[in-house]
């Protein structure tokens, strides 16, 4: 009379252990798409304007996503992309003088460390950068000394580390911080003559997301 429950409960122990330990396998094959809230922190560096000393550039965060195919257990491709980020560009003494906005659509290859069926799956990884600037303008033009905004895009490298925790079969967080090199020439003319200034940007980006794991 007791034998049959306790077999029973076994069975379904080893089935309930069977299923917990594919459940919530990061698996080749598998397809993840993410979506959070991502900030561009620029590490902003460039030559003088002017005599005003260097670039300034501020944060912004927006709407992040991402999506990764897995090629095997451990190694994948990502790419990150976002809503549209805009940018204040200010100058010690003047204050804000530009803004720009600009989409860093970003393409990496990924290393995932521990076992497939690990509830936490750490990665790194290392691609490219492609940012594109648009809708560059002055805010302050000096009282029209500044005119002729432009912009080049970018083409650089890009390095991440991340972290997904599983919280069941499909469905996960995620928190990663990437690298990316973004140099660019700002180009404009102050009292008419044309001028360009080397400028990096070097943005560290922070993305907290949720994923889902098809």
């Amino acid at each position: 009379m007791t034998t049959r429950p306790m077999v029973r409960v076994l069975a379904a122990s080893v089935l309930a252990a069977s299923f917990s330990g594919t459940a919530l396998a990061h698996e080749a094959g598998d397809f993840i798409a993410r979506v959070g809230a991502v900030n561009v922190s620029p590490n902003a560096s460039s030559e003088d304007v002017a005599g005003f000393g260097e670039f300034k550039i501020n944060d912004n965060t927006q709407v992040g996503l991402n999506f990764t195919y897995l090629l095997t257990d451990n190694f994948g491709i990502e790419l990150l992309a976002a809503t549209p980020f805009t940018h204040k560009v200010s100058l010690d003494g003047v204050g804000e003088i530009a803004e720009t906005k600009h989409l860093p659509p970003t393409l990496v290859a990924q290393y995932y460390f521990l076992d497939k069926n690990s509830k936490v799956r750490p990665y790194i990884g290392a691609g490219v950068n492609f940012t594109n600037f648009f809708g560059a303008k002055f805010t302050n033009d000096l009282e029209g000394a500044l005119t002729d905004l432009n912009i080049k895009n970018s083409w650089g490298y890009a390095v991440q580390a991340g972290l997904d925790y599983k919280i069941n079969d499909n469905w996960m967080v995620n928190g990663s911080i990437w690298y990316a090199n973004i140099e660019t020439d700002v180009k404009f003319k102050l009292g008419g003559a044309p001028v360009s200034i080397a400028t990096k940007v070097n943005p560290t980006v922070y993305m907290l997301s949720v994923g889902y794991k098809f």
